[in-house]
C-alpha cells in the first residue's frame, strides 16, 4: 500500500482546529504531522519547534509558558502550556519533549481516551478520528488532569482580569462625566488614553 503523502508546508499557525503535532520522518530529517479538524499538513520542523513556534505567534516564548505553567500548578516534567488561551489551545507532551518521539496533543480536542495495551493509549478527538498513542492510560489520564488544572487556572485568572477592565473602564466614564459637568475635563486633553476614550463616547463633541 502506498504511503500517504502530505502537503508540506513552512509556515507555523497553530489555531483552534489543531487536535495533534506528531513527529514524522521525513528522509534523513524530523519533520511535523500537523492534525488538524479538517486537514493534515507537515512541517519542516521538529514537534518541540512547532509548539515554540506556536508561542511566539501569540506574543509569547516556549520558556514563558514553561514558567506560567510552574507557577500555576508546579509542574516541571512534561508540563501541559498554553498556546493560546482565548482560542483554548492547551498542549500537553507524551514524553518528554526533548525526546523525538514526542506527540503533542490539545487538550480541548481529545473526546475520549481508553487503553489499548499496557503501554499505549486510544485517543478519540472532537472529530471522532482516532490514535494510538504510545503512552500508558495511567500517564496520559495524569496529563489530561495536569492540563484541565492548568486550564482552569488560567481561565480564572482570564475572567479576574476581565472584571478589573471592565470596572476600570466604567469608573473611567464616570470620570470623564463628572469632569465635564464640572468644566474641568480640558486640563486632560493632553492624555492618550483619556482622549481615545472622549473621542469614542462623543464623536460629535465640540
Amino acid at each position: 500500500m502506498p504511503e500517504k503523502s502530505f502537503q508540506v508546508i513552512e509556515e507555523v499557525h497553530l489555531d483552534h482546529s489543531l487536535m495533534a503535532i506528531l513527529p514524522y520522518q521525513y528522509g534523513s530529517k524530523l519533520y511535523s504531522k500537523i492534525l488538524k479538524t479538517e486537514e493534515e499538513k507537515l512541517l519542516p520542523y521538529r514537534p518541540v519547534d512547532v509548539v515554540k513556534m506556536g508561542c511566539i505567534r501569540y506574543a509569547s516564548s516556549y520558556e514563558g509558558r514553561r514558567e506560567a505553567t510552574k507557577e500555576l500548578i508546579h509542574v516541571t516534567h512534561k508540563p501541559p502550556i498554553v498556546i493560546d488561551p482565548v482560542q483554548s489551545i492547551y498542549l500537553f507532551p507524551t514524553v518528554s519533549p526533548k525526546h523525538k518521539h514526542c506527540i503533542w496533543l490539545s487538550h480541548t480536542h481529545v473526546l475520549d481516551y481508553e487503553k489499548s495495551s499496557p503501554s499505549a493509549t486510544k485517543v478519540i478527538f472532537s472529530n471522532q478520528q482516532t490514535l494510538e498513542v504510545p503512552i500508558s492510560y495511567q500517564s496520559f489520564d495524569k496529563q489530561m488532569l495536569r492540563t484541565s488544572l492548568l486550564r482552569t487556572r488560567v481561565e480564572q485568572r482570564m475572567t479576574g482580569n476581565n472584571r478589573s477592565r471592565n470596572f476600570l473602564q466604567e469608573n473611567m466614564h464616570l470620570a470623564i462625566e463628572a469632569m465635564e459637568k464640572s468644566g474641568i475635563y480640558e486640563v486632560f486633553l493632553h492624555d492618550p488614553f483619556i482622549q481615545s476614550r472622549l473621542s469614542s463616547k462623543r464623536p460629535n463633541k465640540k
